[in-house]
């Protein structure tokens, strides 16, 4: 295992029984030789062939060049928009130093990241510092959180060309799936892509679903892997080069809601009840994994972190995922434990012990 600045993480200690499951698990509703897993030559062997710009191309392989994973075909990604989509102080109040936008930007490189993706204002005010340091990644919308009641829809903050005046390598934007500006917010992020592409730059689709219907006799349905999975064919058809997704946590959101369609084959013979091959199947829907899957680090709940966040790396590597993209595990702890829990991500897709499943 690489090198870190703290001690390489011992899986088994950490993750108990639960690593012998993730670790022996082999796919067999979709075999990997059925899905284009994450590799080194993804940009040489589909973006190439696709209708993106060259300089599409250049950029997309920047951020696979970039830190500690640069040149093994996967990402780490550090996010920060919390500030707008849940409050600066519910976001930066446990660690006081990410008030500053700067600290966004260093802890990025510091941990060895691929790229930062985080809001107009973080990088505007430090493009020329850092913009040929790191790739950038701009977040183009935002939930804004602050008016009463709240809602929950993603409003455009920034545009295309106030990226590629910032020099950013890609942009980013979510589409909130199922929800009622669903077809407003697709339409935005449709036309924001193809004005992306145009300029150079490559882009990632926070595919998130959110309709209070997906939660049926008090099971929540929203991370189901049937639901995102359609929400990430949704996704890769408006061209978006990534997709950033939450780990599945269950399935047969269709068949609770009883709305829209899907196939029985979905559940008896595409997925099982593992978390990788329910991660698979996210990965099927992104064009058999020709559109790169990453998955989120998650909410920062303390003590468990570290073992959910190299969990959820293990089990989006093992599927044929590109990388996690994760923020508040590492920005609200001390920074050095951010640093190293970045690291221990990054580690886990620098080891040869943990292969395809």
């Amino acid at each position: 295992m690489s090198t870190s600045l703290n001690a390489p993480v011992n899986y088994e200690a950490l993750l108990g029984s639960d690593f012998q499951s993730l670790i022996d698990h082999r796919c067999t509703a979709i075999p990997k030789d059925q899905i284009y897993a994450a590799n080194p030559n993804w940009v040489s062997e589909i973006v190439a062939q696709s209708d993106r710009p060259v300089a599409v191309l250049r950029n997309l392989q920047a951020l696979l060049n970039q830190g500690r994973l640069g040149g093994t075909g996967y990402t780490s990604i550090f996010p920060v928009d919390q500030g707008i989509e849940h409050s600066a102080g519910s976001s930066f109040a446990p660690n006081p130093l990410f008030f500053d936008p700067e600290n966004i930007i260093k802890l990025a490189i510091e941990s060895g990241c691929s790229g930062v993706a985080t809001t107009l204002g973080v990088l505007g005010i430090h493009a020329r510092k850092y913009a040929h340091k790191i790739p950038f990644i701009l977040k183009l919308n935002h939930n804004e959180f602050l008016s009463l009641p709240n809602r929950y829809d993603q409003t455009m903050f920034a545009s295309v060309k106030q990226a590629y005046d910032q020099g950013c390598a890609a942009v980013g934007a979510t589409i909130y799936w199922g929800s009622a500006e669903s077809t407003r917010q697709l339409k935005e992020v449709s036309e924001a892509f193809q004005a992306a592409h145009e300029l150079g730059m490559g882009t990632i689709l926070w595919c998130y679903t959110r309709n209070n219907g997906f939660k049926v006799d008090g099971v929540d349905y929203h991370s189901s892997a049937d639901l995102t999975g359609q929400a990430n064919h949704l996704g890769v058809t408006l061209q978006a080069d990534i997709i950033k997704q939450k780990l599945p946590t269950n399935n047969g959101g269709y068949k609770a809601t009883k709305h829209g369609k899907t196939h029985e084959k979905v559940y008896t013979q595409l997925t099982t009840d593992h978390p990788i091959d329910l991660t698979r199947y996210q990965l099927l829907n992104c064009y058999s994994g020709k559109i790169p899957l990453i998955n989120s680090g998650g909410e920062s709940k303390g003590s468990s972190d570290l073992a959910e966040a190299v969990r959820t790396a293990i089990i989006n590597k093992r599927a044929g995922g590109m990388g996690l993209i994760a923020g508040r595990k590492a920005f609200q702890r001390p920074w050095k434990e951010g640093v190293q829990l970045l690291n221990a991500i990054q580690d886990v897709y620098l080891d040869s012990r943990i292969t395809i499943a």
